[in-house]
């Protein structure tokens, strides 16, 4: 078989402890899955449940081995946002899941920020247009390397954002309103989860701009933490 165009790069995440690399084919996002975030963006949890979003599977922008990557800031946007997500990656697929056997489908947990450009956002919002432009454009999910589930000491884990060295969001990964099991048996009804798909499972509230000299920390108790840096937007 021979191809018209080369095949593009295979976008990966690092895997803690090894040399091998994690094969990302999709990701997906849960929108307003902490109530406190919902209510920051002017939504009813108690009315409106959490929904599901994409970004393509080469928005992945994989960290280092110190941890770190650099993102330059993006075009067409005054309001870059940060949502720093516990993120779960898929090592079985499946459809119709079981909650009961959902976690058995995980391969890792890692953290990442969903970068939001929040004005274009706000706009599609009040036009009722879809959101892509705003959540799906290059290098918008930042991701650290991932932790294998069994790894993951599960002790009342945290998610945390600092930026600049001033703490931004947090909250206990037992606020999300789907729980990791919830939003893959959920997800699993609407798609065929693959090996390699990547979900963002929601963030806390304390969303507010990145400007470019920003440095993002992002950490989850016991997983591989996550720097992102803003650099001046790329030259057109």
């Amino acid at each position: 078989m021979t191809w018209i165009l080369p095949l593009p790069p295979q976008p990966f995440l690092h895997i803690a402890g090894h040399s091998e690399l994690f094969a990302v084919r999709r990701i997906w996002c849960v929108g307003r899955n902490y109530a406190a975030h919902a209510r920051e963006m002017g939504a009813d949890p108690d009315r409106e449940p959490p929904f599901f979003f994409a970004k393509p599977g080469d928005a992945i922008v994989p960290a280092l081995a110190d941890g770190a990557v650099t993102v330059a800031y993006p075009p067409k946007t005054t309001n870059l946002h940060h949502e720093v997500e516990l993120v779960v990656a898929i090592g079985q697929g499946g459809s119709n899941i079981a909650r009961e056997q959902a976690l058995d489908h995980v391969f890792g947990y890692g953290v990442g920020l969903d970068l939001t450009r929040r004005d274009l956002q706000a706009a599609a919002k009040k036009l009722a247009q879809p959101w892509e432009m705003a959540k799906g454009f290059d290098a918008s999910a930042p991701c650290s390397a991932l932790l294998p589930k069994a790894q993951w000491p599960d002790k009342s884990p945290r998610i945390e954002l600092d930026v600049n060295g001033q703490r931004r969001q947090e909250a206990g990964l037992d606020e999300l309103i789907w729980p990791i099991a919830d939003v893959i048996a959920y997800l699993s009804q609407f798609v065929a989860l693959q090996p390699g798909d990547v979900i963002f499972t929601g963030t806390p509230e304390g969303v507010a701009p990145l400007v470019p000299g920003d440095v993002a920390i992002a950490s989850v108790t016991g997983l591989p933490e996550l720097t992102v840096r803003i650099a001046a937007a790329e030259a057109a």
